[in-house]
């Protein structure tokens, strides 16, 4: 009986850490504290020299839970890249995952043989235990400072933090492996092994995300089941490739960016659900370090592992960016910036209780060390990422709020997706001539009514909107529902119709949307050009083509069309010469102006 206490007890206590964790999320918004460093916190004062006074030193069981974590979080990071949207950031990200985790390693190692009087092989391993970045931090900060990255930085530092880890974790069990037999690290044997384990965790990656992909939409499994599913999918591939000597973490990666690149079945109810196991994942894991640390023993290596940490933050990680950035042509902000967000997390702490686990002499210090970089760098670079971002102007000057979407997901169905908007009156949609003929509109919710579009008759600020779209198509859809101030009119008019009164000038429209208006044209209205044409005598639905954009009569009244819509083909334009840049901006100015009186 004195078990099932004991079992009972550890539970009760087990469920209110985590619950104090995920209420602790609102200090963090609130005030801007690290997320991480919170949890950590917690987990310290319930720990063996906290107010709690609750002794625990199992590192297995942090192993286990850390391997688990940690493949579900990577899972979850590769599902929500997007090869597309990261397009350019690929080979700069992956170099900074590789060569950038090997030169910080060798810099800080180096540092730390110095300043902790420890052998080469050991300093490299201090060096190996900080050597990658923690996404998750960086990504919640940068959300509840409102920051939006520019688009490559964002997709390098995302890509980079999510290929890093299993870098990182091989140089440790190696060097762990070199310490304890004190043979040298430095052979071919060391990039034999590495691209040995790389080769096998990127085949059983990207063979398991597309038996998890072919499962979601070949297998008819019970409602709500997709999701538990891919989880433990998520898990189970992490543990074949590690089983087979490959790189577990880059399986679980591969495995994640095969599944979100792909059209599968539930997606909306997987993704959703995995937000839920990556914060419930994160927490349990941070908590269950910050029981393993003793605060008291940190006092022992505090000064060399404040230099450690500050050499990291100021010359190591530099460096490393500086070397792998440069070729690709990045910005001297932009690699300040990402020197700057080289966030150490959870994953620094987990790597080092593996000298403990393998039985290595004095593997505490390698914990406490990586410990004290982590709360340093939480602290320091953590506090200040929305302030770096907006000094070296990384951030966007608007950033795009997620636009408020319900997503369903449609049974048998991989490449359709049922989406719900509200109509905001400021939005795109609320002016748009025609929806785009892609999006089906099938529900509408007025007040306490529910209407079909035929009873609807027309939409109406405040509606609800249901869709059924193409699921790859949905990013599109988006843009007609946020605010005009975070959708342009240009990227509104390549998904749907744009309204357009019949007295708006070609011209401000040629120098507003980059149309082949010239000459005589540029001084015609939007009705001329109709009755021109058409011999005075328009009728609704007449079309003209201006260039490859179309202009479509939609209101006519005594012959004269009163009301346009515009569309325009998908942005697909190049770069834009320097010399052009500054009069395209002053012309789109001015004809931002010109449109808008003559709609008022």
């Amino acid at each position: 009986m004195a078990s099932i206490g004991f079992v009972d007890t550890v539970l009760m206590f087990g469920a209110l850490l985590i619950a104090i964790g995920i209420l602790s999320s609102l200090v963090a918004t609130r005030f801007g504290a690290p997320l991480l460093l919170v949890f950590l916190v917690i987990g310290m004062l319930v720990g063996e020299d906290g107010p709690g006074g609750l002794a625990f030193g199992d590192y297995q069981l942090t192993y286990l839970i850390g391997s688990v974590s940690l493949a579900i979080i990577l899972f979850d990071g590769g599902l929500r890249t997007r090869v597309r949207a990261a397009r350019g950031a690929f080979r700069p990200a992956v170099l900074l995952a590789t060569v950038g985790v090997l030169v910080t390693t060798g810099l800080t190692g180096l540092v730390a043989v110095y300043l902790l009087k420890l052998s080469l092989l050991q300093g490299l391993l201090v060096g190996a235990t900080i050597a990658s970045t923690d996404a998750a931090a960086v990504f919640f900060l940068l959300r509840a400072g409102g920051m939006q990255l520019k688009r490559r930085v964002g997709a390098t530092l995302e890509i980079e933090s999510g290929t890093n880890d299993p870098i990182a974790l091989f140089l440790v069990l190696f060097l762990t492996q070199a310490v304890l037999s004190g043979d040298s690290p430095l052979s071919w044997t060391l990039l034999g092994d590495l691209a040995t384990q790389a080769a096998i965790g990127g085949a059983i990656g990207v063979g398991g995300g597309l038996t998890i992909a072919w499962c979601l939409n070949k297998l008819d499994l019970p409602s709500g089941l997709h999701p538990p599913f891919v989880v433990t999918m998520a898990v189970l591939i992490y543990g074949v490739s590690a089983n087979l000597h490959g790189s577990g973490f880059l399986a679980v990666y591969l495995a994640g960016l095969v599944v979100g690149n792909r059209p599968v079945r539930a997606f909306p109810a997987v993704l959703s659900f995995h937000d839920a196991a990556t914060w419930l994942c994160q927490i349990v894991m941070f908590l269950v370090l910050g029981l393993l640390v003793s605060p008291g023993r940190l006092i022992e290596v505090l000064v060399p592992a404040l230099g450690v940490a500050a050499f990291l933050i100021v010359f190591g990680r530099p460096l490393a960016v500086w070397l792998c950035l440069t070729p690709f042509g990045f910005s001297r902000r932009e690699k300040l910036f990402v020197s700057w967000v080289g966030l150490r997390g959870a994953v620094s702490i987990f790597l080092a209780a593996v000298p403990t686990l393998a039985g290595v002499p004095n593997a505490a210090v390698y914990f406490n060390i990586a410990f004290v970089v982590v709360l340093v760098s939480l602290i320091v670079q953590g506090w200040t990422i929305t302030t770096a971002a907006r000094r070296l102007d990384i951030a966007l000057k608007r950033p795009t709020r997620p636009v408020s979407r319900v997503e369903l997901d449609l049974p048998g169905q991989s490449e359709q997706e049922m989406v719900g908007y509200p109509l905001l009156a400021e939005s795109p949609a609320a002016h748009a001539a025609v929806l785009p003929a892609w999006a089906k509109l099938i529900l509408v919710i007025r007040g306490s009514e529910i209407l079909n579009p035929v009873e609807a008759v027309r939409i109406e600020p405040s509606d609800y909107l249901y869709f059924i779209a193409p699921t790859a198509r949905v990013p599109e859809l988006d843009r007609l529902f946020r605010p005009l101030g975070e959708t342009s009119l240009r990227e509104a008019a390549t998904v749907s119709e744009f309204q357009l009164r019949g007295d708006v000038m070609l011209g401000a429209l040629g120098a507003l949307y980059d149309l082949p208006i010239a000459g005589e044209d540029a001084e015609t209205t939007v009705t001329q050009v109709f009755a021109r044409r058409f011999d005075d005598s328009p009728e609704q639905g007449d079309e003209i083509a201006i260039g490859e954009a179309r202009l479509v009569a939609r209101k006519v009244v005594e012959s004269e069309v009163r009301v346009a819509g515009l569309r325009l083909p998908p942005d697909e334009t190049g770069p834009v010469r320097p010399g052009t840049v500054l009069s395209r901006v002053r012309s789109r100015l001015g004809a931002y102006r010109r449109v808008a009186s003559s709609r008022s």
